[in-house]
């Protein structure tokens, strides 16, 4: 299943969430507002632009209870424009765990508040019937 690897803390800045990643060689994970855990992920898109080309977010993938199964996701709009690919991952690396944190909690609520259809699939739902 996984290995132990011993953090590398010359790697970088591990309070934040790309420091983390180069320090512990995984993604950064936290427990969400709404007791689901999350993992984080810093991705690139193509805006097209021709000034800033490439924009950065960070995509929370949420764990199913018990089994390493992902049960969704949420994801931040852009974060950060630039020029190239590697700016744009260094520059939203450098966001603090603590800013993560904060913007998963506020991605949590949006998305609870949003919420029209069931938060489980409806095989789980019917077993409660």
């Amino acid at each position: 299943m996984g290995q132990f690897l011993p953090p590398d803390h010359s790697a970088g800045d591990e309070s934040t969430v790309g420091g983390y990643h180069a320090v512990h060689s995984r993604p950064a994970a936290f427990e969400g507002k709404d007791g689901m855990s999350y993992s984080v992920e810093i991705v690139t898109d193509e805006t097209g632009g021709p000034t800033a080309p490439y924009a950065g977010y960070l995509l929370f993938v949420r764990w199913r209870p018990g089994d390493p199964v992902a049960a969704g996701h949420l994801e931040t709009g852009y974060l950060i424009y630039g020029k190239d690919e590697a700016t744009v991952l260094t520059q939203v690396g450098s966001i603090s765990l603590l800013d993560v944190k904060r913007m998963l909690d506020t991605l949590i609520d949006a998305s609870a508040s949003a919420q029209t259809t069931p938060t489980r699939p409806w095989y789980e739902a019917m077993r409660d019937a």
